[in-house]
C-alpha cells in the first residue's frame, strides 16, 4: 500500500493519483472541520483544503509518510478564514443552553437539561481560549492527531503543543470533567507524551 507521501510525488506526473489522498483523509478532516464551524463551512473548508494541497503538493515534506498533520494544518487555517462561523456557532450553543430556551418537556428530562448546559458552558469556555490554544485543543479532540501532529500542523514545537494543552485543559478543568473535556476519546491518556 501506497503512503501518502509515495501518492504525493505520483501526483506531480499524474494529477488524478492524488484523489486517493482525498479518499483516505475527507471524511475524517469533514468531521473535524464540522465539529469546528459546522456542516455548511466543513464542506466549503474540505473542498478548500485538498484544492490547496493539490496547488502546493510540491512543498509537502516527505519526511512524513502521512499527509493527516499537513491537511489538518491546511484546515485549521481555512477555519480561522471562516473565524465568524465558529464564533456564532459557539454563541448559538451557549444561547441554546441557557435556561430560558429550555421547554417543559426538556425540564422533565433533567439528563438532558444537563447535557444542554454543559455544552453550553463548554461553548463558553472554548470561546475564551486563545485561537492557538483552541485549535491546539480541537486538533487533539475532534482530529484525534498526537501530540507530534498537532505540531506539525500548526508548526510550533511538540513543547508549545504541550503548553497549549495544558493551558487549555486548566481553564476546562474548573468546568467539566475530565470525560467530558476529552469529548468522548476512548483514549484519555496523553498520547507521544
Amino acid at each position: 500500500m501506497s503512503t501518502d507521501s509515495d501518492i504525493i510525488r505520483q501526483s506531480r506526473d499524474s494529477p488524478r493519483a492524488f484523489g486517493e489522498l482525498f479518499r483516505r483523509h475527507a471524511p475524517r478532516l469533514h468531521r473535524y472541520a464540522s465539529r469546528r464551524a459546522g456542516q455548511a463551512v466543513a464542506d466549503d473548508v474540505t473542498s478548500e483544503t485538498f484544492l490547496v494541497a493539490f496547488e502546493r503538493r510540491a512543498t509537502f515534506d516527505h519526511d512524513w509518510d502521512d499527509a493527516a498533520p499537513w491537511l489538518f494544518g491546511i484546515a485549521t487555517t481555512l477555519i480561522h478564514k471562516h473565524h465568524r462561523a465558529e464564533a456564532r456557532l459557539l454563541r448559538t450553543l451557549a444561547k441554546a443552553a441557557a435556561p430560558d430556551n429550555v421547554d417543559d418537556e426538556t425540564v422533565r428530562a433533567s439528563e438532558r437539561v444537563d447535557a444542554a448546559a454543559s455544552v453550553g458552558l463548554l461553548a463558553s469556555q472554548l470561546r475564551k481560549l486563545s485561537a492557538a490554544d483552541r485549535d491546539c485543543l480541537l486538533l487533539y479532540a475532534w482530529a484525534d492527531l498526537s501530540y507530534d501532529e498537532i505540531a506539525a500542523a500548526m508548526h510550533v514545537p511538540v513543547g508549545t503543543v504541550r503548553s497549549r494543552l495544558n493551558r487549555a485543559r486548566r481553564l476546562l478543568r474548573g468546568t467539566t470533567t475530565s470525560q467530558e473535556m476529552d469529548y468522548g476519546r476512548a483514549d484519555t491518556a496523553p498520547r507521544n507524551a
